[in-house]
């Protein structure tokens, strides 16, 4: 691995830990020439299925994406970057377990929404005025009421 300080190829590494739920390992690594710490994640590279668009356009799956749109919707909210990994995980897991080689893109909205649900609710609501496109302030208070109901529900 090279250094991001002094671009060496001599590092070690200093630690290791699984996470999101052991599919990804985090790695503290310390160059061995200017001593910099950094850390790296390693997970296995498994094919993705290809994504079918509103209007049929086919494009590869977009993992940053995806990521992009969890943290705009988790934006200056009390969810750590772990729980943001995890999410992303679950999603690619669940997208894998599919089988498909294309899958639609209203898929991997549910299944954000899914994960937003569990980390933050407000989270789930932001992301929701935007995939639902809401119009006008009955629609919030609709999706914030059937959440409410879920929650007296459990």
């Amino acid at each position: 691995m090279h250094c991001p300080f002094c671009n060496t190829e001599d590092t070690k590494v200093i630690d290791s830990r699984l996470v999101g739920d052991g599919l990804q390992v985090r790695r503290r690594r310390q160059c061995t020439v200017c001593n910099e710490r950094f850390t790296t994640f390693e997970v296995a590279e498994l094919i993705m299925p290809g994504v079918i668009k509103n209007g049929h356009l086919r494009e590869p799956f977009n993992e940053d994406k995806l990521r992009r749109g969890l943290q705009k919707a988790l934006e200056k909210r009390p969810v750590s970057t772990d729980d943001i990994e995890m999410a992303i995980s679950q999603i690619k897991s669940r997208i894998r377990a599919t089988g498909e080689r294309e899958i639609p893109s209203k898929m991997i909205g549910n299944l954000v929404m899914d994960e937003l649900k569990k980390l933050d609710k407000v989270a789930y609501i932001r992301f929701a005025s935007v995939y639902f496109s809401f119009d006008d302030i009955e629609q919030f208070g609709s999706e914030i009421a059937k959440l409410q109901a879920k929650e007296t529900q459990n």
